[in-house]
């Protein structure tokens, strides 16, 4: 028997995740009632509703909240509008995250920069300490 999203396993959509897989995870984990495509639909009890809220703009989420409400538009078409909105809303990260996979050099050298200006400012830190502390 299938669970809400919220309570079973494998909850969650990574955005880095490549588009196929992306869709896939949503239109298979996400569980909608059988209420017929004709019919009106409640958007606020809707797990594909309030995720799509949480990343479309305020005028995109109320307008598909009337489309299901008004009926003739149904959870799979919601369930493609949410698929569509978290691969354009995390395109760009996406593909920095996929750069950043590749070229793992590159990540090293971005790590070793970060690490030489902590080491700068702790050691500016202990001196202070040191200084206060007559540990000169």
């Amino acid at each position: 028997m299938a669970e809400k999203m919220s309570k079973s396993r494998n909850n969650t959509i990574d955005v880095f995740d490549d588009e196929n897989a992306i869709k896939k995870l949503i239109n298979k984990n996400i569980v909608t009632d059988n209420t017929p495509l004709e019919e009106p639909k409640d958007p606020d009890s809707a797990t594909v509703y309030q995720l799509y809220k949480l990343i479309a703009s305020n005028e995109e989420a109320k307008t598909m909240a009337e489309k299901l409400k008004a009926g003739g538009y149904g959870w799979g078409h919601a369930k493609k509008e949410l698929v569509e909105k978290v691969i354009s809303s995390f395109s760009e990260e996406r593909a920095k995250f996929e750069h950043y996979q590749n070229n793992p050099k590159e990540v090293e050298e971005v790590l070793m920069e970060g690490a030489q200006k902590a080491k700068k400012v702790a050691k500016a830190t202990l001196d202070r300490v040191r200084n206060s502390l007559g540990y000169n």
